[in-house]
């Protein structure tokens, strides 16, 4: 983003003048001790070592001052107005709060309830009721739709987000219907109209779908005999039963018989 750049680009000048000072003192502390010791001992061995330090502190310099000043010379990254500023602020939140565990389920929860809100009071809440039902129940089942019901799913899932879009335009229009001068009313009442339409017809197609998904996992699901669980509790009763009776019957017949 922008403002990100901005304050890197400025943060990169100050440390790159930062490190062309550092330098600029290292290498004139270095050059100045090359100057004093070489005379004093002589040349030797140490004073070439003194020398290089000073010639690569001095190189080192030099390139920082140029690297800062090609750098100074590119005009900064502009700043941000105070909603740039604010959309930045909260695409990082949603980020954020997407990376937690049940992030996710809650934003979609936060955008449904700001979604509503959005449109109550508008001709497209009512449909936007019944769409947001039908939503649930299918993504309660969409789990459980596999094979030949997944081209639905992905039907059913991109169908959701095109009405859920025009609901919004329903809204929007109706909006703009009440702000609009006299004249300009009836065309744009007609679309609104026009829009009301087919929004009704196609929540009505989508609630069509869900009933034809849950008929299709009853169908899929039904079995034609006993289901197998069943079947096994009953086994394991009439089991029961048959030990118990053997146990009775062995305690009838070890039980002493009382003479008198």
């Amino acid at each position: 983003m922008a403002a990100d750049e901005r304050t890197r680009y400025f943060r990169r000048l100050s440390r790159l003048r930062g490190s062309a000072r550092r330098w600029s003192v290292l290498a004139g502390g270095l050059g100045g001790a090359t100057a004093v010791l070489t005379p004093y001992a002589g040349l030797g061995l140490g004073d070439a070592a003194w020398a290089a330090a000073a010639g690569a502190a001095t190189a080192l310099a030099a390139w920082r001052w140029v690297d800062l000043r090609v750098l100074a010379a590119q005009p900064a990254p502009p700043p941000l107005d105070a909603a740039q500023v604010a959309a930045r602020n909260r695409a990082r939140l949603v980020a954020a709060v997407e990376r937690l565990p049940a992030g996710a389920g809650v934003l979609a929860e936060v955008r449904r309830v700001r979604s509503r809100a959005a449109l109550r009071g508008t001709t497209a809440a009512q449909p936007w009721e019944r769409l947001d039902r039908a939503a649930a129940t299918m993504a309660s089942m969409a789990g459980r739709l596999t094979g030949l019901a997944e081209p639905a799913v992905a039907e059913a899932s991109a169908a959701e987000r095109s009405l859920r879009d025009l609901a919004s335009r329903v809204a929007s229009v109706e909006h703009a219907v009440r702000l609009a001068p006299v004249d300009a009313k009836p065309p744009l009442a007609e679309a609104h109209r026009a829009l009301t339409g087919q929004l009704e017809n196609g929540v009505t197609a989508y609630e069509r779908l869900v009933v034809a998904a849950a008929g299709y996992l009853a169908e899929e699901y039904r079995p034609e005999t006993e289901h197998p669980a069943a079947a096994r509790l009953a086994e394991a009763t009439d089991l029961l039963h048959g030990f118990a009776s053997a146990l009775s019957e062995l305690r009838t017949v070890s039980r002493p018989t009382a003479t008198y």
